[in-house]
């Protein structure tokens, strides 16, 4: 066990990103087709091919999926790792032809001060390429990935922090794992008004991200919301998982569970300004029994461990190295600088 989202077995992630333009692509690669839905409650999400995730729809597995940097520019990413998926012959059979199934969901980091010439119509987006890349990478390895500034959360940024990739991951009482992947891009804040405490504190294991706890109080002020930049500028956007074995509306359920950890990790969440979106995937190493609190008890810990992915995803994030990029939590609040 590595407190990620890797601890559920049958799920690999790669990464892959351009330093020079502060922006990247994660991918999770599953070893077999796994049952997955998603759930958007933000107002500006930017996805592809998620509506094959509802319930009622007719594929009930899915071959990986892609959290990316660049906006709509980078939904190409999952045709790059269509391509790489294809040539290791995985996909959905139609007669003699294979699609690699890849459901993506996207965040804006076209303002972070990386060099993005594509974005204003030179040359091309480099998503492509990089989740071919990353899915080589994933494919590579079934252990621990990296956290912070890589992959989707290179380029990514909260209103006051840098932010990242973050993962978490726990073990239910009836034995299931569960795990959480977030790429951490808020319009809002990770940390109560400006302190070095995480809003995700209560639910923190260990040290993981400073071992701070809440503090003596929460300020008045730090209750009024803070807004990052504007419409399109923001998302969160994560993957949760299980080894449980759940049918689509099953994992419907476990996704909208799970955005319970992304209110009580980020202030505001859900906003007009955001694409928050949960995508919820079940590997069936695990039969699920009958009971309904065994599905529960699975949601509240996807909930709190993409809470405490969020946290991760900024206390472990490095900040740019361009002209008047947001500092990370570390150069802020670590023992040195408090």
């Amino acid at each position: 066990m590595h407190n990620l989202i890797t601890d559920v077995p049958g799920l690999r992630v790669g990464h892959a990103h351009d330093a020079a333009a502060a922006t990247g692509v994660t991918v999770a690669v599953f070893d077999e087709p796994a049952v997955a839905s998603l759930a958007i409650l933000g107002g500006g999400p930017g996805v592809r091919d998620t509506a094959l995730l509802e319930p009622e729809m007719t594929v009930q597995a899915i071959d990986a999926i892609v959290l990316s940097g660049g906006s709509a520019f980078g939904l190409d990413a999952a045709g790059g790792a269509m391509s790489a998926l294809a040539r290791h012959g995985r996909g959905f059979a139609v007669a003699s032809a294979r699609v690699p199934l890849v459901p993506q969901a996207v965040v804006f980091d076209l303002l972070n001060g990386g060099d993005k010439p594509w974005a204003a119509g030179i040359g091309e987006p480099p998503h492509r390429r990089l989740a071919e890349l990353a899915v080589e990478e994933a494919l590579a390895s079934a252990g621990p990935f990296a956290l912070g500034t890589v992959g989707a959360g290179l380029g990514a940024t909260t209103v006051d922090l840098k932010g990242g990739v973050g993962s978490a991951g726990t073990v239910t009482a009836e034995g299931h794992r569960v795990g959480a992947l977030a790429v951490v891009n808020a319009v809002g804040s990770g940390v109560i008004g400006d302190g070095p405490h995480f809003w995700a504190a209560p639910y923190e294991q260990g040290d993981e991200f400073g071992g701070l706890g809440l503090p003596a109080s929460i300020p008045a002020q730090a209750l009024i919301p803070r807004f990052k930049g504007g419409p399109g500028e923001n998302t969160t956007i994560a993957i949760v998982a299980t080894d449980a074995t759940l049918t689509k509306a099953q994992a419907k359920r476990l996704a909208l569970a799970a955005h319970d950890g992304m209110a009580r990790a980020l202030r505001p969440s859900h906003a007009l300004l955001d694409g928050d979106t949960v995508f919820a995937a079940a590997t069936g190493r695990r039969p699920l029994r009958p009971s309904p609190y065994e599905l529960s008890a699975i949601g509240v810990a996807a909930a709190d461990c993409l809470a405490r992915a969020i946290a991760r995803g900024i206390f472990e994030a490095t900040a740019l190295p361009f002209p008047g990029a947001l500092p990370a939590w570390r150069d802020r609040f670590s023992p040195a600088t408090r």
